[in-house]
């Protein structure tokens, strides 16, 4: 095999920030696995998940190798967390829809993300997480939206619990990261395409944009 053969087409490193217990790594392991783990261990440094999907773009199949980096939110790693900023394409960032100050932490995050990611405007997507427990709300849609409308990133509301917006969450990102990459102005790190030829023999792609190929998970560190 030669040594620079790769299964995939695209390399896209997504990163997962926000306070601690906001939960980041329950989100991964919904959308990595399509299961909630109930007990809360919180992250310590980085830890990552992988998944493989097809992407399809302007009738193009892309195959997909997604690496979701879950970062410790605690302030003790904040200079460890910030250090892969610079490295990653796109920002799923959190805060608990029943934590104030959760929400009150998501402009210094959004201000780190302007300081040291690959540029000052970063794809981001703000994540109202634990909708599941919208009878402990705290931040309201409105004053949530209207954070993401002075920053000009999408915003949405999700539970890792249920599931609910999960996979929508990640979509949306990923194609805010494929639009940049398609306008050829995104400056951060990507493998090139091998092939961007159809994955289904010249058959009509299928009906969903995007479709699980398989799932793994890893320990990058634990620190």
């Amino acid at each position: 095999m030669p040594p620079m053969y790769c299964d995939y087409d695209y390399l896209i490193k997504l990163l997962a920030l926000g306070d601690s217990g906001v939960g980041k790594t329950c989100f991964l392991h919904q959308y990595s696995e399509g299961v909630f783990h109930s007990r809360f261990i919180s992250t310590v440094g980085i830890d990552f998940r992988e998944k493989r999907l097809i992407y399809n773009s302007k009738g193009i199949n892309h195959r997909i190798h997604l690496q979701l980096w879950d970062t410790a939110g605690q302030e003790r790693f904040r200079s460890l967390t910030t250090s892969f900023f610079r490295d990653s394409m796109g920002f799923l960032l959190f805060f608990d829809i029943s934590n104030e100050k959760s929400f009150l932490e998501v402009q210094n995050w959004i201000e780190q993300l302007k300081i040291h990611a690959y540029c000052e405007n970063p794809d981001i997507i703000l994540c109202g997480n634990k909708l599941d427990l919208d009878y402990l709300r705290v931040v309201n849609s409105q004053r949530a939206k209207t954070l993401a409308e002075k920053y000009d990133v999408p915003y949405i509301e999700t539970s890792a619990y249920t599931g609910e917006n999960v996979n929508k969450a990640v979509e949306m990102l990923l194609d805010r990261v494929m639009l940049r990459m398609e306008s050829l102005s995104f400056p951060g790190r990507i493998l090139p395409p091998m092939s961007l030829q159809p994955l289904h023999n010249g058959h009509d792609a299928p009906d969903d944009r995007i479709k699980l190929e398989q799932t793994a998970d890893k320990t990058k560190c634990n620190c």
